[in-house]
């Protein structure tokens, strides 16, 4: 029997059994392929691998096959084909504990406060090593987009790991100062990263290092065109809010589950109590939602005396962005693979924007599972059905200017969205959620979501909905008319309507009209608690 096989991707690609280290291909591409489908995990059609690795003049089928017959040296065990591949799809199979980049993304998640100090240093300098590095292969942009994604991964990783190290109890203030600059020099927008380390300085006596730190650090935001971040040298107020939000990243569980099209889901649970389901919608993710003026109130009033569950859509936050369907069913599919997941015979099920269609058809597909159904600021039919040849010209303008501007630093393209889901939010909020849109999603995502998003149809589905409904909307809602979550609530079969005083998408935390949201939800939800 062979040995296990660990696959380091972290530096240059390495492949060993044991003590021997596997002597690789020689070709970068068929390097690359490797590392590929050891870090994607899940099978990939053989047109797929085409696209992304060869050009159609260099015979990319017998490119293919050349490339897997010489991967099939280095990886395949004495004990059976880790390599898979029949006439349509490709795998590879390996461990959870194969690949180093997936045990520290596992160890980042899920324990990283749990690591002692030496473990979490180790962690750091294995993520200071470019993913793949020497890996770059400019001429394949499909293989470019998901190897620059892997590689933010990677950073976000990197950066937690920074950030543990340097609060850590047992870090000096003078070693503190090494780390929290390595953690500045990688994020060098950060305002915490910034503060902590201008402050640090100051505290050991150098403060006009931490000056200097300051004034560079409100230049590069203004130059970037953000607003210039809070005075750096002045001790941060311990909010109870801040402290809350705080408890609530800390005590968060963070678990990966697998869709049925082998894309991976990451989805979070936190609090006590009955469990209630968030079905996901765009523009969430499971960490940087704590610190968002869209969700974070939200999130914390609903974990206050329940256990909340809620996961990142495929194709943003924390879940795979680097997928072949961005459609209504399989967004259906993957609220079925995450509450499978879990375990849950029975769930109160919320819908927010979208994700409140998402809902609908699931409840009418599993009617015994939904004890209770909350939509809100929601809609049965996409932008697209219906519209007139006006809406679909502005819609496509929309996605156009999305393609052309959503990754730069120039965040008028993402102002089109944070205007019409907060028109109310002040300057501060607005900036925050431009950072959040580009962090959360790719510019190719965000286009394919809209595009999914206008075909949505499930009007003839909500005459099945059995489980009670609570359907709530901003009167004055900028993206998704009154009349919309008003026909939601007609269709449905006794279902409670609540028009709400405001004009945002999402009512923020800090609107009267929250009060009265929250107070229905928690209502209704104590009403219909899972039996």
């Amino acid at each position: 029997m062979s040995s296990p096989l660990s696959i380091a991707v972290l530096g240059e690609l390495r492949v060993a059994s044991g003590l021997l280290t596997h002597p690789l291909p020689a070709s970068r591409k068929t390097r690359a392929l490797l590392a590929y489908l050891a870090l994607t995990g899940r099978p990939h059609r053989r047109e797929r691998l085409c696209e992304l690795f060869w050009d159609l003049p260099d015979d990319p089928r017998g490119s293919l096959r050349w490339s897997l017959s010489k991967i099939r040296g280095v990886i395949n065990g004495q004990d059976g084909a880790r390599l898979l591949a029949d006439r349509e799809r490709i795998s590879l199979e390996v461990g959870d504990d194969t690949i180093d980049f997936w045990t520290a993304r596992r160890l980042v998640d899920a324990s990283l406060d749990q690591l002692p100090l030496a473990r979490l240093h180790e962690m750091a300098d294995a993520l200071a090593q470019p993913l793949l590095d020497g890996l770059d292969l400019p001429n394949c942009d499909g293989y470019q987009r998901w190897l620059a994604g892997e590689r933010e991964e990677a950073l976000r990783l990197r950066l937690a790991v920074l950030q543990r190290i340097t609060l850590h109890k047992d870090t000096s203030d003078q070693e503190a100062v090494r780390w929290v600059r390595d953690w500045h020099a990688s994020d060098p927008l950060s305002p915490e990263a910034a503060g902590i380390l201008a402050r640090t300085l100051k505290k050991i006596g150098r403060p006009e290092e931490g000056d200097a730190v300051a004034a560079r650090f409100r230049r590069a935001r203004l130059e970037a065109g953000l607003n210039p971040g809070p005075d750096l040298l002045a001790e941060p107020a311990a909010s109870s809010e801040a402290v809350k939000v705080g408890n609530m990243l800390r005590q968060q569980t963070i678990r990966f589950c697998e869709s049925s099209d082998g894309v991976r889901l990451a989805y979070a649970s936190v609090g006590t109590g009955p469990a209630v389901v968030k079905a996901a919608n765009w523009l969430n993710h499971l960490e940087l939602d704590w610190q968002s003026p869209i969700w974070s109130k939200t999130f914390q009033a609903l974990s206050d005396h329940r256990t909340f569950i809620r996961y990142d859509e495929r194709g943003n936050g924390l879940s795979d962005w680097d997928v072949a369907d961005i459609g209504f069913e399989a967004f259906v599919s993957d609220l079925e693979t995450v509450v499978d997941a879990i375990g849950l015979e029975s769930f109160p099920l919320i819908g927010m924007s979208q994700g409140c269609a998402v809902s609908i058809a699931y409840a009418v597909r599993h009617p015994e599972r939904v004890t209770a159904l909350v939509l809100i600021g929601g809609y049965a039919a996409g932008w697209r059905i219906g519209a007139s040849s006006e809406e679909r010209e502005r819609r496509e303008a929309v996605m156009t200017l999305t393609r052309l501007g959503w990754g730069t630093n120039n965040a008028a393209y993402r102002h089109i969205f944070s205007q019409t889901f907060m028109p109310d939010g002040n300057p501060e909020e607005l900036a925050w959620f431009d950072e959040f849109q580009r962090q959360t999603t790719s510019p190719e995502n965000a286009v394919r979501f809209q595009h999914a998003f206008g075909d949505i149809d499930v009007r003839n589905m909500l005459g099945d909905v059995r489980a009670p409904a609570l359907v709530l909307h901003a009167q004055h809602d900028q993206r998704i008319t009154l009349e919309q979550g008003r026909e939601l609530a007609i269709g449905i079969p006794g279902a409670r309507f609540v028009p709400l005083e405001s004009r945002s998408h999402i009512v923020l935390g800090h609107e009267p009209a929250w009060s009265v949201l929250m107070r229905e939800v928690d209502a209704f939800l104590t009403e219909h608690e899972a039996r």
